[in-house]
């Protein structure tokens, strides 16, 4: 009988603030950053399980050991009662009593506990010889169902109510999988918007963004009015004047002055108004949407669990909803994001870019498209143009397209190579012998 033998555990950070990529109004000084871990089991097909919490340099050895934590519920059990039933595996993790006062379901706690489901579903679908997202889509309903926690959820969402959105969405499995592994799925970009950039960068990366084939761009605002003013101006003179902009604020602003700084930029026409406060102030969010209606709201990023994406929708904050697939509890937890949105109407384009974030939620995005919502018509996935070489199954862009990936797994393994050079202190191996 085959087990989980082993786990290493890597502190990885690069030094993206040397070129300001990923500087925003909030963090003016990123180095995106990886706490990764790789699961290892005695199977004879040798699979590696790869997981991680995305972070920005400082605290990132705070999420590796928040994983290393975690790893004494999966290490020395059998590798196929863990697999099998991925539903109860979270459940196991998530519920322990004394991790769970850390947060609870929240927090770097929560975010490593993704990590390791991740990293599961990652040995998962390469043990199938499926990508991630063909193998949640082939999934029956009633398995779906399973995977998912309705606690807290019944109020917006039932178990029989989810069954019956998995079951619409029945007919068309194939075509729709078929038309992903076709065209792939629509992308925007943010890499001309970094708050950075100088407006001779932005203006450049916007034509580039454009011949690119991207169907939308994205601008960091929130540090200057009068700098907003001229940046949005640029990037629409640039684009014209009905290409899509979005604007991000990265959580900047209060409630009153998020309304009347929009305002201020309302007659660009703004596609949507990312984050522009608090993620945890869900009635701030819904006040917003009301003060800057009929300009979108879009958030989610940095919601802490399916309980908040509950209450924004329920109360009319969210008219975009931004998975992202490190943030949340993993693969299961975002499904039930996933459901949600599909209950509310609300279309789901997710947060990306950092490392590996392009590669990760892809597979969440295109499950959606396949086997939930069945839609594309305004969903879009982020692309933030880094990092994407150091991973083994690297997003591939085509005509402003996602390609649907094709390689067993979740396209979160990282090369060896990648990790031992910017890592910031050495690996850590945790064995089942040592957590007994």
């Amino acid at each position: 009988m085959s087990r989980l033998v082993s786990a290493d555990t890597h502190d990885i950070r690069f030094p993206t603030s040397d070129h300001l990529d990923g500087s925003d109004a909030m963090n003016p000084d990123p180095d995106y950053s990886a706490a990764t871990v790789v699961l290892r089991t005695d199977a004879a097909d040798a699979h590696e399980g790869h997981g991680f919490v995305f972070t920005i340099g400082r605290g990132n050895e705070v999420a590796v050991s928040a994983i290393e934590a975690v790893l004494p519920h999966l290490l020395g059990r059998p590798l196929d009662e863990v697999l099998e039933n991925m539903g109860a595996t979270a459940q196991t993790l998530l519920q322990d009593s004394q991790l769970r006062w850390l947060g609870p379901e929240k927090g770097v706690m929560h975010m490593a506990i993704g990590a390791v489901l991740n990293a599961l579903w990652d040995l998962k679908a390469k043990r199938a010889g499926l990508p991630l997202w063909q193998l949640l889509g082939r999934m029956t309903p009633e398995q779906l169902v399973e995977l998912v926690d309705f606690r807290y959820l019944e109020d917006a969402i039932t178990p029989a109510e989810a069954l019956e959105i998995f079951r619409a969405a029945e007919p068309g499995r194939t075509e729709r999988e078929a038309k992903l592994l076709a065209v792939g799925y629509p992308a925007y970009t943010t890499s001309p918007g970094w708050l950075g950039y100088s407006d001779e960068k932005l203006a450049r990366l916007c034509r580039e963004a454009i011949a690119d084939g991207f169907g939308q761009i994205k601008l960091k605002v929130g540090s200057s009015r009068e700098d907003d003013r001229r940046r949005m101006r640029i990037a629409r003179e640039t684009c014209g004047p009905e290409f899509p902009i979005a604007i991000d604020a990265n959580q900047r602003w209060g409630v009153a002055e998020a309304i009347s700084w929009v305002g201020e930029l309302a007659d660009q026409n703004v596609a949507w108004v990312e984050e522009p406060t608090s993620p945890d102030d869900v009635l701030g969010h819904a006040a917003i949407s009301r003060g800057i209606a009929p300009i979108p709201v879009a958030t989610g990023e940095h919601a802490q669990n399916r309980v908040i994406f509950k209450q924004l929708l329920q109360a009319g904050g969210m008219q975009v909803m931004q998975i992202d697939a490190v943030r949340v509890a993993g693969v299961n937890e975002n499904i039930a994001n996933l459901l949600l949105a599909a209950k509310f109407g609300v279309r789901v384009c997710p947060h990306a870019g950092g490392v590996g974030l392009c590669e990760a939620v892809q597979h969440l995005s295109m499950f959606d498209y396949v086997a939930v919502s069945g839609q594309l018509e305004g969903r879009m996935i982020e692309y933030v143009d880094h990092l994407h070489e150091h991973f083994a199954d690297p997003v591939r862009i085509e005509g402003g397209n996602y390609l649907a990936p094709t390689l067993p797994g979740a396209s979160t393994e990282m090369f060896p190579a990648s990790m031992a050079e910017y890592a910031h202190q050495p690996a850590r191996t945790v064995t089942a012998e040592a957590v007994r």
